[in-house]
């Protein structure tokens, strides 16, 4: 299945928590890395906090989505995430944006990710993979779901 993972860090040596998320994805049993969008500096949601650097990546993967999502959170772990506050700062953010087109909700996964649509951070690097594809729910095109929001707190870095 084709699956669309956010990463977002805004502690320590950034790019490196990035790097070392990526890696650990590709190293996923039944997953392939298969492309990458560019790197983003972007305005952090939530409490004050540091500028993110945020990415997506395209997985192919055999994980069925509560298991991607068990793997991701424990590469999260793994890189020293912490979970005190809601939106604080973190080594290492991994949300599961998309699986396929599927649509689940469930007490530990929400597909696709609840606030896809509402953020420019995630949409403008999705729309470098993926621009015409449509939202599941919304029937709108990610490029077209990108032009409603301000993404003037979005500079690409990499």
């Amino acid at each position: 299945m084709r699956a669309y993972v956010a990463l977002g860090s805004n502690l320590g040596d950034r790019a490196l928590y990035l790097l070392e998320g990526l890696a650990r994805l590709s190293r996923l049993p039944g997953t392939r890395l298969l492309r990458l969008s560019p790197v983003y500096e972007t305005l952090p949601v939530g409490p004050p906090q540091p500028l993110y650097l945020n990415q997506v990546a395209e997985l192919e993967t055999a994980l069925p989505p509560e298991d991607l999502l068990d793997a991701l959170l424990e590469v999260e772990k793994a890189l020293g995430r912490v979970r005190r506050e809601r939106w604080g700062p973190r080594t290492l953010d991994l949300d599961l944006l998309l699986y396929g087109d599927r649509v689940l909700a469930t007490s530990r996964l929400v597909l696709p990710h609840p606030r896809l649509h509402e953020r420019a951070f995630v949409l403008v690097p999705l729309c470098d993979l993926i621009p015409g594809a449509r939202h599941p729910l919304l029937g709108k095109t990610f490029a077209e779901l990108l032009e409603a929001l301000d993404t003037r707190g979005v500079r690409r870095v990499l």
